[in-house]
């Protein structure tokens, strides 16, 4: 029998997932499932998404990040900030095909006893009634879901499934009673960071080095 293995927010960081997947010791009957924002930031979107493209084994939801370059995608007056246009840039420069591959990735992935989503699960929301602003950007339960100051939604959250979630950067995984944050900031220079579900395991790499400047970390 394979393993899950879920994997916080890569942003473009290739050699550190190949790093993560060589140290977890991955095997051809696991399956990978990341947390989303593949892209954007990092140095390398385009050899994450090829991985994922090309390997059955691996799947995603979408992060914020990577659902900017859709929107922009469909719509060439979407703004997005530097950082997204500079991948926008590289990916649309191979024509359609990381974006035809980015518009077929899920807002959640059910893995049983496990929901996996970007950012969050508003409490007492049943999975199927979330919104997608939600499960891309949710951070706290105030009048601005973006905010890092306030209520986490992960101290409330006591859903049925146990979610598993990136977005929110920290040292250390956040940890709620009935949800895992493994969004590790690896694009600003900490760890990448992986859970395998069948044995209750955290595994992580360290970043070769910072490639972006967060606005806030933890």
């Amino acid at each position: 029998m394979g393993r899950t293995i879920v994997i916080g927010d890569i942003h473009g960081c290739s050699d550190e997932l190949t790093e993560l997947l060589k140290k977890v010791g991955l095997r051809q009957a696991d399956q990978v499932v990341a947390v989303g924002d593949l892209t954007v930031k990092g140095p390398k979107s385009q050899d994450v998404l090829d991985r994922f493209r090309q390997d059955a084994r691996f799947s995603s939801v979408i992060g914020n990040h990577d659902l900017a370059l859709l929107r922009r995608w469909k719509d060439d007056t979407f703004p997005l900030n530097d950082s997204q246009q500079k991948t926008y840039e590289e990916l649309r420069s191979s024509g359609d095909q990381y974006f035809s591959y980015l518009a077929g990735l899920p807002f959640s992935i059910d893995l049983g006893t496990y929901i996996v989503v970007h950012a969050g699960l508003r409490p007492g929301v049943p999975i199927s009634e979330q919104a997608e602003e939600d499960l891309t950007e949710l951070r706290t339960l105030g009048p601005d879901r973006t905010r890092r100051d306030g209520q986490p939604w992960y101290e409330k959250y006591d859903g049925d499934k146990i979610a598993l979630f990136g977005h929110w950067p920290a040292n250390e995984p956040r940890r709620g009673r009935r949800a895992l944050g493994i969004d590790t900031g690896c694009v600003y220079g900490f760890r990448l960071t992986a859970y395998i579900l069948d044995t209750n395991e955290l595994v992580d790499v360290p970043a070769r080095r910072a490639y972006a400047t967060p606005s806030k970390v933890g």
